[in-house]
């Protein structure tokens, strides 16, 4: 599921917080909490929170590749560094 199934304001959210969780966890939605009528936050269940983990690892390894690709090779000590930004 990739959309937000349901929102809630802060106020409702204290008096209904379990039945949120149950929403998120058990029901596998996506809970938008407001705040002012705004979207303030997002309530999700640990499936989906695992979804996000595993995707930021997969672009964190993409970008270390990236990078890896276009390393020159060329390095700079710490001394050189210091002084490149002193001046």
């Amino acid at each position: 599921m990739n959309t937000i199934t349901s929102s809630v304001t802060i106020r409702a959210l204290r008096d209904g917080l379990a039945d949120a969780v149950g929403r998120a966890s058990y029901g596998h939605e996506r809970v938008q909490i407001t705040k002012n009528g705004k979207p303030a936050a997002v309530l999700i269940g640990p499936d989906d929170f695992e979804l996000l983990e595993q995707l930021e690892m997969f672009r964190d390894v993409a970008e270390y590749r990236a990078a890896k690709l276009a390393d020159d090779g060329e390095r700079v000590s710490l001394s050189e560094l210091r002084a490149e930004l002193d001046a």
